[in-house]
């Protein structure tokens, strides 16, 4: 009897010791298939991938400089989670695709990005490159003409991707989600990274 318990008491030991399965505030996309990888060039012109990151949460975004609302807002608030990760802060990368190569030279993406966060790498390829990284993604982008040939504007998707420590697809942001709740889904990731 005395064994009978000591078994059961390893076997429970055992099944606390298994990994928990997370929960999180965004969708969780553990097991996708797409977007596993990709390259494009920064704005010095250096092909940067995923590698690139290793060892970070990374925050894939798609965007564009002239955007009137969605972009701003949301690299003010990424600015926001990193602010209150603290420490951990150096441990978050953000990474900002142009859906508009035409106008995002690499001198306006850098001092566009300065504005909210002086680490974030801007990602601007050509027309073909954005096309296929986007298709990758899952992430549509539209223009949609404006008064006069340089005043369109672009509609693309709204959201952002998260890669953990190992370089694997974990999470898609939905705009207007809490910063409390993408800092809490950051901490996460890093809490569960190896050590």
């Amino acid at each position: 009897m005395a064994a009978l318990a000591a078994c059961v008491a390893l076997g429970l030991a055992a099944c606390g010791a298994k990994e928990e399965k997370l929960r999180f505030n965004s969708l969780d996309l553990t097991g996708a298939s797409y977007a596993q990888s990709w390259a494009m060039p920064d704005a010095s012109g250096q092909m940067r991938t995923l590698a690139d990151f290793a060892g970070k949460v990374v925050f894939v975004f798609f965007g564009y400089a002239q955007c009137p609302d969605v972009c701003p807002v949301t690299m003010v608030e990424m600015a926001q989670v990193k602010e209150q990760l603290g420490q951990d802060a150096k441990r978050l990368q953000i990474v900002f695709v142009t859906v508009d190569p035409e106008r995002d030279t690499p001198e306006i993406m850098r001092e566009y990005l300065g504005n909210f966060d002086p680490d974030a790498v801007p990602l601007i390829g050509t027309p073909e490159q954005v096309a296929a990284m986007a298709k990758d993604f899952k992430v549509t982008y539209q223009k949609v003409p404006g008064a006069d040939e340089n005043s369109y504007t672009i509609n693309h998707t709204a959201a952002g991707y998260v890669y953990d420590t190992q370089g694997r697809l974990r999470l898609y942001v939905r705009y207007g989600t809490p910063v409390e709740q993408v800092v809490a889904d950051v901490r996460q990731l890093l809490k569960s990274a190896p050590k």
